[in-house]
């Protein structure tokens, strides 16, 4: 048996160097939340993007931050469907276009946050951010009658204050696996069309805009389309699970097991 000789020198730098290790071990198993995520992990400092469910559900959203002239069109297509939205507001289009906020609450749809100014939220400071969603929301809840809970921060943009700062005011913060792109000029309503409903899943949250080129009128057809494919057309509130969840890594609300 051949017989390794370790110096006292060499033996502490080991020592050491495995002491470190297991700091590093211990580390990573209870700090998870702030290492990048890997499949398989949770977390609490990004928002919702679709929801875990067995049924066949979608929410519609859309984001309303310019003109208004389409809402009409818009609130009788999902009627004609038995469809229900949620409208993410900014607060002075709300005070710019009340009759349409109340329109669309008398309408059944869900009134949500989306920011009183339509910043980008993730470069100004925890207490605007707490100012723009608590005075969006004033707004709203005055002209709607609503009760308003959900966040969406304008553009996406977020970081982790930004969804804490939403956290603290009750809100859970809003985002979406399968975009439109119906604002982008670029998108036809063909390119829209096939987005959406090939990339619309069990428990999707979808992003529309109105006010775009195509929205209102390519909007029947994507309807079509995904009820032909037995998809039910809920408000996102009625989507989210009620009990005890978890974020997965990819932003997927998923029960807590």
């Amino acid at each position: 048996m051949k017989v390794i000789l370790i110096s006292r020198r060499n033996l502490t730098a080991v020592i050491v160097i495995a002491a470190a290790l297991f700091f590093i071990a211990v580390n990573m198993l209870f700090a998870r939340d702030n290492l990048v995520p890997v499949s398989g992990s949770y977390r609490v400092d990004i928002p919702i993007y679709s929801v875990e469910t067995d049924e066949k559900k979608c929410a519609i959203t859309f984001d309303c931050a310019w003109g208004a002239s389409d809402i009409p069109n818009i609130l009788d297509t999902l009627d004609k469907y038995h469809a229900k939205a949620t409208f993410f507001i900014v607060g002075l289009w709300a005070e710019k276009y009340p009759d349409m906020v109340k329109l669309i609450a008398d309408r059944g749809h869900e009134i949500a946050n989306h920011g009183y100014s339509h910043l980008h939220m993730a470069s100004i400071p925890e207490e605007k951010i707490a100012e723009e969603i608590t005075r969006c929301t004033e707004t709203l809840e005055k002209v709607s009658g609503q009760k308003v809970k959900l966040f969406r921060p304008p553009y996406g943009e977020y970081n982790a204050k930004v969804v804490s700062a939403a956290k603290k005011l009750g809100y859970h913060t809003i985002q979406w696996d399968c975009d439109s792109l119906d604002w982008k000029k670029d998108m036809s309503r063909e390119n829209i069309f096939n987005r959406v409903v090939k990339r619309t899943e069990k428990g999707s949250i979808i992003l529309f805009h109105n006010d775009t080129q195509y929205t209102q009128d390519v909007l029947p057809e994507i309807l079509d389309a995904l009820t032909e494919s037995g998809f039910e057309f809920v408000t996102v509130s009625d989507l989210l699970i009620k009990g005890p969840f978890r974020i997965r890594y990819d932003g997927r609300q998923v029960p807590e097991t």
